[in-house]
């Protein structure tokens, strides 16, 4: 248990499972007060009931822009302004342009770009008139390195990238620190497509990291001195080359 985001009020998307619920259980342990937002109502608040009264529910789908639009006040209503926003929230596909499904495209599309996008310009006005806040993207490798075997997915997260660093300049002046977290392949069910025995040979030698190691690594970006953005990071498992 620490103390170095002690005072703040953060606010996770995507909180219910994963990378998200490793994060919020991080910033909670460094003394943040942490708002969990997922769609998953029951989930949201049997997860709050376990972590403490520091821990939050807030349900929203983040497909509805109008409830999207209102995730600003929602967070206020109840912890206060947000000083860290984690756009962790995301979909994957995977597999061959050729073969994919164009409907199920647009519903991971809209979930990793529109959602993401939009969750963030909700924020950022009450940031910018703070003078202060961090802005966190759950990004991935793949939206540097574009990989061969999911050219929708790579597609996404290479429309984050720019989106966050072209609006990192624009808020810079006013205090805000906007970064992403890059990992690559981390056991979440956003591998469930994955056959089962690639899943155990990827287990097996090394090729996966946990949720927590992404939460390491979130910590670290939101614990340096004030005048240092990490404005990407990138973690891989040591057996992967990319």
């Amino acid at each position: 248990m620490g103390d170095q985001l002690k005072g703040k009020v953060a606010a996770v998307t995507g909180a219910a499972s994963g990378i998200g619920l490793a994060c919020a259980r991080a910033m909670l342990a460094e003394g943040a007060t942490v708002v969990l937002i997922d769609r998953a109502a029951d989930r949201l608040q049997a997860l709050c009931d376990e972590l403490g009264p520091n821990a939050k529910p807030l349900v929203v789908d983040l497909l509805r822009g109008a409830e999207v639009d209102g995730i600003a006040q929602g967070i206020e209503d109840l912890a206060g302004p947000v000083d860290i926003f984690h756009a962790n929230a995301g979909a994957y596909i995977g597999g061959p342009a050729a073969e994919g499904d164009p409907d199920a495209w647009d519903r991971m599309l809209n979930l990793n770009i529109n959602a993401a996008f939009r969750s963030v310009r909700a924020v950022l006005p009450g940031m910018i008139a703070r003078k202060t806040g961090d802005v966190i993207f759950t990004s991935s490798v793949a939206g540097v390195v574009p990989v061969v075997w999911e050219p929708i997915y790579t597609a996404s997260k290479f429309a984050v990238q720019a989106f966050l660093h072209a609006t990192r300049r624009q808020v810079a002046p006013h205090g805000i620190r906007m970064g992403a977290v890059l990992p690559g392949p981390v056991v979440t069910a956003l591998l469930d497509d994955w056959p089962k025995a690639k899943m155990e040979e990827a287990l097996a030698n090394g090729s996966l990291m946990q949720p927590t190691e992404v939460a390491d690594a979130v910590i670290f970006m939101l614990t340096r001195p004030r005048n240092v953005v990490i404005r990407d990071l990138v973690i891989l498992p040591n057996s992967v080359d990319l």
